[in-house]
């Protein structure tokens, strides 16, 4: 593995961005640049979707679609901490280096201004959680409704789910148990943000098993692995501190969904707990009780 040197790195433009320092759990990954910082390909396993990810809820996000769809897929672990996310491989296929990021080989041909277009060899790359799903849904034609008034509302809802994100993770998630140093006003303005999101879901879903339409969707898959994550304490404690437990609604259709096998296998994949599976690349990765 070849690094990429630290001038080819830190070109300056006008400014000395090394000069910034981080400290706290991700302060070695965390810099004011973009781009490859070793030189390294990216695996490949038989099946048409090649899924690069970690189980964040971010990550779960797509393996529960992906698990719910039923079909074939290749999941690779990507550690984060260790900067895979910064190889040349995966900065190609997503310059953000976010996970999860997925290729597919089954680029196929596509309708262009009614002629039919040969989209040849060359894989389809889909970066952020949002796009992955609703690329699957699409590509599988599943867990999007057809009927434009519930695929607009399960739009709505995947695309509030992909802005309140960095609230909870970025907002109350560091500052409550990752920054460096306690910063209260911090933890109090995003603690308050997380409670009133969790407030619209809990009001959303009064009288509703699913979030739209009566139905599983992917929106229902966007929102549920961040109510998971604040519900088994990915941060410590955050359930009892942001008294999860007293959104009745949210937490019976949190319970509801966790009773399904698709969900139940798709928080396992490239996860970080005993039962997981750090990698899959078969459906036989389970074992049949798993389905």
């Amino acid at each position: 593995e070849e690094t990429i040197s630290t001038r080819e790195l830190h070109h300056t433009r006008g400014m000395d961005r090394t000069s910034i320092i981080m400290d706290g759990k991700f302060a070695s990954i965390n810099r004011p640049t973009a781009g490859a910082r070793t030189l390294r390909e990216l695996p490949r396993g038989e099946h048409e979707i090649q899924l690069y990810s970690l189980g964040t809820p971010n990550g779960v996000k797509v393996t529960i679609l992906l698990e719910e769809l039923g079909v074939e897929y290749d999941a690779w672990f990507i550690n984060i901490l260790e900067q895979d996310q910064f190889t040349s491989g995966f900065v190609a296929m997503n310059p953000n280096s976010k996970i999860p990021a997925m290729l597919d080989y089954d680029a196929g041909s596509t309708k262009l201004e009614g002629a039919t277009k040969d989209l040849g060899d060359d894989p389809i790359r889909v970066f952020e959680s949002g796009s992955i799903l609703v690329y699957l849904a699409e590509k599988y034609d599943r867990f999007l409704p057809k009927d434009i008034r519930n695929r607009a509302e399960v739009m709505n809802w995947v695309m509030f789910q992909m802005g309140s994100a960095p609230f909870i993770g970025g907002g109350f998630g560091h500052f409550y148990a990752y920054a460096p140093v306690n910063v209260e006003y911090a933890i109090n303005r995003y603690s308050m943000e997380t409670k009133r999101l969790l407030d619209v879901l809990d009001q959303h879903l009064n009288g509703h098993d699913y979030m739209v339409g009566g139905e599983l969707t992917i929106a229902d898959m966007a929102l549920w692995p961040w109510v998971r994550a604040l519900a088994i304490d990915v941060y410590p404690n955050c359930s009892k501190f942001l008294q999860v437990e007293s959104y009745h609604h949210l937490m019976k259709w949190y319970n509801f969904l966790a009773g399904r096998k698709g969900f139940q296998r798709g928080v396992r994949v490239n996860g970080y707990k005993a039962d997981a599976i750090r990698e899959r690349h078969s459906k036989d990765d389970f074992s049949p009780d798993d389905y």
